[in-house]
C-alpha cells in the first residue's frame, strides 16, 4: 500500500478536494502511476501561500502518518502564473524527508489547458516534464472543467 500526502496551493484554501479525490479513486492524472496498487490518503494541506511556509512543516506530519508520497496537486500547476515554488518545493521535501514528491494531482482541467496554450506557459522541456501526470486527453481534461 502506498500512504500519500497532498498539498495544495493556498490560493485554494477552500478547495474541498473533490477533483484530487475523484482522480485519485479513479486512478486518473497523477494518480494513474499507482495501478492496481492499494493508495491510502494520510494529510492534505495548503502550501499557506508564497512562499509556502507550511511545506517546511506539513511533510514531517504526513511523515509521522505514514506517508511515502507527497503529490503537490494540479493546481500548482495551473493557477496563473503557475507556483514560481514548485520546483523548490520538491528539492526541499525530498532531500528534507527523503520522500517522492509527484508533481500533480488530477487532470488538468480543458479551460486551464487552453488558457496556457494560448499563453504558452508550458512550451518548455521543464514545463512539459513538471504537467506530464497530469496531461491527460481532452476528453478527460473537459471532465475536470
Amino acid at each position: 500500500m502506498q500512504r500519500l500526502g497532498i498539498i495544495i496551493c493556498d490560493r485554494w484554501r477552500r478547495c474541498a478536494g473533490g477533483k484530487c479525490l475523484r482522480a485519485m479513486k479513479d486512478r486518473e492524472g497523477a494518480f494513474a502511476r499507482y495501478g492496481d496498487e492499494e493508495i491510502e490518503l494520510v494529510g492534505y494541506t495548503t502550501c499557506d501561500g508564497c512562499p509556502g511556509g507550511n511545506v517546511e512543516y506539513a511533510p514531517a506530519e504526513m511523515k509521522k502518518n505514514g506517508a511515502e508520497v507527497i503529490h503537490l496537486a494540479t493546481g500548482l500547476l495551473v493557477g496563473y502564473p503557475p507556483c514560481p515554488y514548485i520546483d523548490d518545493f520538491r528539492r526541499f521535501i525530498e532531500e528534507k524527508y527523503g520522500m517522492e514528491v509527484v508533481l500533480g494531482t488530477h487532470p488538468i482541467p480543458q479551460n486551464y489547458h487552453q488558457t496556457h496554450q494560448t499563453l504558452g506557459t508550458w512550451t518548455s522541456p521543464a514545463w512539459r516534464e513538471r504537467i506530464g501526470w497530469t496531461l491527460a486527453d481532452e476528453a478527460t481534461r473537459t471532465s475536470y472543467d
